[in-house]
Protein backbone atom coordinates (compact mmCIF):
# COMPACT_ATOMS: atom_id res chain seq x y z
CA UNK A 1 0.00 0.00 0.00
CA UNK A 2 3.01 2.40 0.22
CA UNK A 3 2.22 3.77 -3.73
CA UNK A 4 -1.35 4.24 -2.95
CA UNK A 5 -1.79 7.95 -2.69
CA UNK A 6 -3.78 8.85 0.98
CA UNK A 7 -7.25 10.22 0.95
CA UNK A 8 -7.01 14.07 1.44
CA UNK A 9 -7.36 15.26 5.03
CA UNK A 10 -9.35 18.38 3.99
CA UNK A 11 -12.06 16.28 1.88
CA UNK A 12 -12.38 14.23 5.26
CA UNK A 13 -12.89 17.12 7.36
CA UNK A 14 -15.49 18.72 5.24
CA UNK A 15 -17.27 15.31 5.16
CA UNK A 16 -17.78 15.79 8.78
CA UNK A 17 -20.21 18.43 8.06
CA UNK A 18 -23.00 16.65 6.31
CA UNK A 19 -24.52 19.43 4.71
CA UNK A 20 -21.20 20.02 2.73
CA UNK A 21 -22.76 18.43 -0.53
CA UNK A 22 -19.87 19.84 -2.92
CA UNK A 23 -17.47 17.07 -0.47
CA UNK A 24 -20.30 14.68 -0.31
CA UNK A 25 -20.42 14.37 -4.36
CA UNK A 26 -16.63 14.65 -4.76
CA UNK A 27 -16.48 11.53 -2.13
CA UNK A 28 -19.26 9.99 -3.97
CA UNK A 29 -17.90 10.34 -7.36
CA UNK A 30 -14.83 9.21 -6.25
CA UNK A 31 -15.32 5.98 -3.76
CA UNK A 32 -19.32 4.95 -5.45
CA UNK A 33 -17.47 3.51 -8.13
CA UNK A 34 -15.09 1.68 -6.17
CA UNK A 35 -17.32 0.15 -3.59
CA UNK A 36 -19.65 -1.03 -6.54
CA UNK A 37 -16.90 -2.79 -8.36
CA UNK A 38 -15.57 -4.51 -4.95
CA UNK A 39 -19.39 -5.80 -4.21
CA UNK A 40 -19.45 -6.52 -7.84
CA UNK A 41 -15.87 -8.25 -7.97
CA UNK A 42 -17.28 -10.52 -5.20
CA UNK A 43 -20.06 -12.24 -6.72
CA UNK A 44 -23.56 -9.77 -6.33
CA UNK A 45 -25.33 -8.82 -9.30
CA UNK A 46 -25.60 -5.61 -10.41
CA UNK A 47 -28.89 -4.35 -8.74
CA UNK A 48 -27.48 -5.95 -5.16
CA UNK A 49 -23.69 -4.20 -5.78
CA UNK A 50 -25.89 -1.19 -5.74
CA UNK A 51 -27.93 -1.57 -2.89
CA UNK A 52 -24.98 -2.50 -1.08
CA UNK A 53 -22.77 0.24 -2.47
CA UNK A 54 -25.75 2.89 -1.30
CA UNK A 55 -26.03 0.98 2.63
CA UNK A 56 -22.03 1.86 2.24
CA UNK A 57 -21.92 5.64 1.46
CA UNK A 58 -25.27 5.50 3.96
CA UNK A 59 -22.67 3.92 6.70
CA UNK A 60 -20.22 6.60 6.05
CA UNK A 61 -22.31 9.61 5.82
CA UNK A 62 -24.21 8.33 9.40
CA UNK A 63 -19.90 7.57 10.74
CA UNK A 64 -17.46 9.75 9.35
CA UNK A 65 -16.74 11.10 12.83
CA UNK A 66 -15.97 8.07 13.81
CA UNK A 67 -12.99 7.50 12.05
CA UNK A 68 -9.49 8.31 13.71
CA UNK A 69 -7.08 9.03 11.30
CA UNK A 70 -4.22 7.89 13.85
CA UNK A 71 -5.47 4.91 13.99
CA UNK A 72 -5.10 3.90 9.94
CA UNK A 73 -5.89 5.04 6.16
CA UNK A 74 -9.26 6.02 5.43
CA UNK A 75 -9.21 3.53 2.57
CA UNK A 76 -8.52 0.89 4.80
CA UNK A 77 -11.54 1.77 7.12
CA UNK A 78 -14.02 1.84 4.37
CA UNK A 79 -12.63 -1.32 3.14
CA UNK A 80 -13.17 -2.61 6.27
CA UNK A 81 -17.01 -1.25 6.45
CA UNK A 82 -17.66 -2.55 3.01
CA UNK A 83 -16.24 -5.90 3.56
CA UNK A 84 -18.43 -6.03 6.49
CA UNK A 85 -21.65 -4.76 4.74
CA UNK A 86 -21.17 -7.55 2.25
CA UNK A 87 -20.76 -9.82 4.88
CA UNK A 88 -23.88 -8.46 6.59
CA UNK A 89 -25.43 -8.68 2.97
CA UNK A 90 -24.16 -12.04 2.05
CA UNK A 91 -25.24 -13.54 5.72
CA UNK A 92 -29.22 -12.01 5.21
CA UNK A 93 -29.65 -13.49 2.06
CA UNK A 94 -28.30 -17.15 3.28
CA UNK A 95 -31.36 -16.77 5.53
CA UNK A 96 -33.85 -15.98 2.51
CA UNK A 97 -33.58 -18.26 -0.72
CA UNK A 98 -31.46 -15.86 -3.08
CA UNK A 99 -29.25 -17.45 -6.42
CA UNK A 100 -25.39 -16.95 -5.68
CA UNK A 101 -25.68 -15.57 -1.68
CA UNK A 102 -23.98 -19.34 -1.39
CA UNK A 103 -21.59 -18.64 -3.72
CA UNK A 104 -20.40 -15.13 -2.38
CA UNK A 105 -19.70 -16.89 0.94
CA UNK A 106 -17.56 -19.05 -0.31
CA UNK A 107 -15.65 -16.60 -2.04
CA UNK A 108 -15.65 -14.31 0.86
CA UNK A 109 -14.14 -17.11 3.28
CA UNK A 110 -11.40 -17.96 0.77
CA UNK A 111 -9.96 -14.37 -0.16
CA UNK A 112 -7.31 -13.90 2.37
CA UNK A 113 -8.23 -10.08 3.29
CA UNK A 114 -4.80 -8.69 2.55
CA UNK A 115 -5.51 -9.78 -1.29
CA UNK A 116 -8.65 -8.03 -1.21
CA UNK A 117 -7.50 -4.54 0.61
CA UNK A 118 -4.82 -5.00 -2.33
CA UNK A 119 -7.62 -5.72 -4.85
CA UNK A 120 -9.38 -2.84 -3.28
CA UNK A 121 -6.57 -0.47 -3.40
CA UNK A 122 -6.13 -0.94 -6.64
CA UNK A 123 -9.98 0.21 -7.71
CA UNK A 124 -8.99 2.97 -5.76
CA UNK A 125 -6.30 4.02 -8.13
CA UNK A 126 -8.13 2.69 -11.04
CA UNK A 127 -11.22 5.28 -9.97
CA UNK A 128 -8.81 8.52 -9.35
CA UNK A 129 -7.21 8.19 -12.49
CA UNK A 130 -10.34 7.69 -13.98
CA UNK A 131 -11.75 11.21 -12.52
CA UNK A 132 -8.62 12.87 -13.41
CA UNK A 133 -8.48 12.12 -16.80
CA UNK A 134 -12.61 13.33 -16.65
CA UNK A 135 -11.77 16.42 -15.72
CA UNK A 136 -8.55 17.26 -17.54
CA UNK A 137 -10.34 15.68 -21.16
CA UNK A 138 -11.52 19.11 -22.06
CA UNK A 139 -8.90 21.09 -21.96
CA UNK A 140 -7.21 19.00 -24.74
CA UNK A 141 -7.50 19.03 -28.93
CA UNK A 142 -9.52 15.67 -29.47
CA UNK A 143 -6.17 14.44 -31.45
CA UNK A 144 -3.93 15.10 -28.55
CA UNK A 145 -6.38 13.23 -26.54
CA UNK A 146 -6.22 10.22 -28.68
CA UNK A 147 -2.55 10.50 -29.25
CA UNK A 148 -2.84 10.00 -25.55
CA UNK A 149 -5.13 7.40 -25.24
CA UNK A 150 -3.46 5.02 -28.26
CA UNK A 151 -0.05 5.44 -26.68
CA UNK A 152 -0.09 5.79 -22.81
CA UNK A 153 -3.28 4.23 -22.24
CA UNK A 154 -3.43 1.50 -25.08
CA UNK A 155 -0.01 1.01 -25.06
CA UNK A 156 0.07 1.52 -28.89
CA UNK A 157 3.43 1.93 -30.09
CA UNK A 158 4.70 5.92 -31.66
CA UNK A 159 4.82 5.21 -35.02
CA UNK A 160 1.05 2.87 -35.42
CA UNK A 161 -0.42 5.88 -33.12
CA UNK A 162 1.15 8.72 -35.74
CA UNK A 163 0.02 6.53 -38.48
CA UNK A 164 -3.47 6.46 -37.56
CA UNK A 165 -3.62 10.15 -36.31
CA UNK A 166 -1.59 11.59 -39.47
CA UNK A 167 0.49 13.37 -37.35
CA UNK A 168 4.26 13.02 -36.54
CA UNK A 169 5.71 10.18 -34.23
CA UNK A 170 7.28 13.46 -32.36
CA UNK A 171 3.90 15.17 -32.06
CA UNK A 172 2.06 11.75 -30.39
CA UNK A 173 4.94 11.62 -27.88
CA UNK A 174 4.49 15.32 -27.06
CA UNK A 175 0.98 14.73 -26.68
CA UNK A 176 1.43 11.88 -24.31
CA UNK A 177 4.13 14.13 -22.36
CA UNK A 178 1.58 16.70 -21.69
CA UNK A 179 -1.98 15.19 -20.69
CA UNK A 180 0.61 12.76 -17.97
CA UNK A 181 1.97 16.33 -16.70
CA UNK A 182 -1.60 17.33 -16.57
CA UNK A 183 -3.04 14.12 -15.34
CA UNK A 184 -0.82 13.90 -12.26
CA UNK A 185 -0.88 17.10 -11.37
CA UNK A 186 -4.86 16.50 -10.87
CA UNK A 187 -4.50 13.37 -9.40
CA UNK A 188 -2.46 15.40 -6.67
CA UNK A 189 -4.60 18.13 -6.30
CA UNK A 190 -7.54 15.42 -5.83
CA UNK A 191 -5.38 14.15 -3.37
CA UNK A 192 -4.22 17.25 -1.30
CA UNK A 193 -6.42 21.09 -1.51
Amino acid sequence: MPDIPPTRASLLVRLRDQQDHAAWREFVQLYAPVVYRFAHGRGLQDADAADLTQEVLRSVFTSVGAFDPKLGLFRSWLFTLAHRRLYDFVQGSRRQPAAGGQETMVILDTLPARAEEEAWDREFERQLFTLAAELIRPTFSETTWQAFQLAAVEGKSGQDVAAMLGVSVAAVYLAKSRVMVKLKAEIARLQAE
